[in-house]
């Protein structure tokens, strides 16, 4: 009972409506976040200013725009779906489909659960980073997390489809339109992390005189340390492409399998040549 697969407990109403369950939970989840993401725009607005402002702004509306590619693609596929069962089904019920291709309808259902989770994701991941609470980093795996799931929903809706359908063209485009979208929402946030830190480190109008001498010492002694470090690195960079060298160039292999010393070089190769004689 235990090895028995889950969806042979589900009766075959239920696995049809599942799925249509699933897409529609996904298309609120994508309205949602859309909502979610204006809020947090003209929150950005009322509380932050200057480069803050400008980074949040960048952000956010990428991750509108990534939103409003991954609406489009749900969209697209749940008429593909329709098309499939529509095209497939014959004389049999639709619920009867799905329960026959039980294992294409799980397909479905983990791909859609997987795109709606992602963009809800983005959306807390982008909330925090606007409140300063979170980190970059987060929006970055999440824009790779929702290409992922796309490919996931595409592949999936691809096993069924004939090649020649219009809606699978239109789904394959909504997918790299959100492939793109996602490298913009990557983009953004490294551009604004860089102006960020940059401004917070660089940042010194409100230091005291002690506070800014102590801060310069405090910087060199960082500069001496990382100096000391590239030395070092270099040094050992130097020593480890002697023993490659030495690894490589010792050593011919035989015919046999055996090692054997390479022939050393002779004496006086790299002299200058002798000019030649007048005839």
């Amino acid at each position: 009972q235990e090895l028995r697969p889950k969806s042979l407990d589900i009766k075959q109403e239920e696995l049809g409506d599942m799925v249509e369950k699933e897409m529609a939970s996904t298309s609120e989840a994508i309205e949602d976040a859309v909502r979610r993401i204006e809020e947090m725009m003209s929150q950005a607005r009322n509380e932050s200013s200057g480069v803050k402002l400008e980074v949040n702004e960048r952000i956010l509306n990428s991750c509108t725009d990534l939103m409003k590619a991954i609406r489009l693609l749900v969209m697209t596929s749940t008429n593909l779906q329709k098309e499939i069962v529509e095209s497939g089904r014959g004389a049999a019920t639709t619920q009867e489909f799905y329960a026959k291709n039980s294992r294409w309808t799980e397909g479905l259902i983990s791909a859609s659960k997987a795109v709606g989770w992602g963009a809800t994701q983005l959306v807390e991941s982008a909330d925090r980073v606007v409140l300063h609470t979170g980190k970059y980093e987060e929006l970055i795996v999440c824009s790779h997390e929702i290409a992922a799931s796309t490919a996931q929903l595409v592949a999936a809706s691809k096993v069924k489809a004939e090649k020649s359908s219009r809606n699978l063209g239109r789904l394959q485009e909504c997918s790299r339109n959100v492939n793109e979208m996602a490298a913009n929402v990557v983009a953004s946030t490294k551009s604004g992390q860089e102006q960020i830190e940059e401004k917070d480190t660089m940042d010194f109008s409100g230091m005291s005189l002690i506070k800014l001498k102590k801060e310069e010492m405090e910087t060199q002694v960082k500069v001496l340390e990382l100096e000391k470090r590239l030395e070092g690195e270099r040094v050992r960079l130097g020593e480890l492409r002697k023993q490659h060298y030495a690894l490589a160039g010792a050593y011919d292999a035989t015919e046999d399998g055996e090692a054997k010393p390479a022939p050393a070089p002779r004496r006086g190769i790299l002299r200058k040549p002798p000019l030649a004689q007048k005839p």
